[in-house]
């Protein structure tokens, strides 16, 4: 670490790239082929959670709801 700014590697960014595009819409087989696994497993690994999106998630899921007339 130099200046207080932590080490990346190109193996971090591509997790970073995975959830973005999980975020954005991309299907499991999508994610795949973006970064050549051949398995769901494999592109699973490069998935996560992230603290913010529970509530995005919830709020997302409540405006379909009332828009659906299901709530």
């Amino acid at each position: 670490m130099s200046a207080g700014v932590p080490q990346v590697r190109l193996h971090d960014l591509h997790h970073v790239a995975q959830v973005i595009a999980a975020e954005a819409g991309a299907t499991i087989l999508e994610l795949m082929a973006r970064l050549g696994h051949a398995t769901p497993a494999a592109a699973l690994v490069y998935l996560h959670a992230r603290q913010d999106r529970d509530t995005q998630l919830t709020l997302a899921l409540a405006a379909a709801m009332v828009r659906t007339g299901r709530a």
